[in-house]
C-alpha cells in the first residue's frame, strides 16, 4: 500500500515559528519547500532529535557513494517511493550513474558490483530482513572498512529504515519532477 496524498501534510510556511524558519530556509525553493523537512517541522522538537544529521552530515566515516548505495537498497526495501526518488538525485551527485542505480533493485548479487559495492549491499539486505549483518557479510566489510565505518553501516541502514517507515506513513509526497520507485 502507497499512499497517493499526504496523512500528515508539510507544514505551511505561514505556520513556520522563527526556529522553524531557520532550519527550513534552506530547503525552500520558491514557494515551496522540500516536504519532507516541512512534513517533519509539524513535530520539530521530535524531529531534530530522532532525525540527526550524523549519516548525511560530516560526522559519517563513509564516502558519499558507499552512503548513497545503503541507503538507495534500504529505501528499495522498504519500498519508500519518496525515499528512492530523493536520493536517486544524491546518488548521481555522489557518482553512481543511471546504470549503478538500476543494479541497486537488483541487489548484491548482481554480477556488476566490486566485492566492497556488493558487501555493503549484503549488509543492508541482511539488517532489512533479520536485523543484523551476518558473520560472512561482517567478514566481507571488514576487509574494505574500519570499526567506525563498519558502525556507520548499520547507522545509516538503520536511521534510513527509520526514515522510509515514516515517509510510507506519513505519505509524503514526491515534488514535482522527481520519479520515484519507477525511476532508474
Amino acid at each position: 500500500m502507497r499512499l497517493t496524498a499526504p496523512r500528515i501534510p508539510p507544514l505551511p510556511q505561514s505556520e513556520w515559528t522563527g526556529e522553524t524558519r531557520r532550519h527550513l530556509e534552506a530547503f525552500v525553493s520558491g514557494e515551496r519547500s522540500i516536504n519532507v523537512m516541512a512534513t517533519l517541522a509539524q513535530h520539530w522538537d521530535a524531529a531534530q532529535r530522532v532525525w540527526g544529521d550524523h549519516v548525511m552530515g560530516p560526522t559519517l566515516t563513509l564516502k558519499p557513494r558507499e552512503r548513497e548505495l545503503l541507503i538507495l537498497r534500504t529505501g528499495w526495501l522498504c519500498r519508500s517511493n519518496y525515499e528512492w526518488g530523493r536520493h536517486v538525485l544524491f546518488a548521481r551527485q555522489a557518482g553512481l550513474t543511471d546504470e549503478d542505480i538500476r543494479r541497486v533493485k537488483s541487489g548484491p548479487d548482481d554480477a556488476g558490483w566490486s566485492a566492497s559495492d556488493a558487501a555493503l549491499l549484503r549488509a543492508a539486505d541482511e539488517l532489512h530482513n533479520g536485523h543484523m549483518v551476518s558473520d560472512a557479510t561482517w567478514g566481507a566489510l571488514s576487509r574494505h572498512y574500519e570499526k567506525k565505518q563498519l558502525m556507520d553501516v548499520v547507522f545509516t541502514v538503520g536511521q534510513y529504515t527509520a526514515v522510509c517507515m515514516a515517509l510510507n506513513s506519513f505519505g509524503v509526497q514526491l515534488e514535482p519532477g522527481v520519479t520515484g520507485l519507477e525511476g532508474p
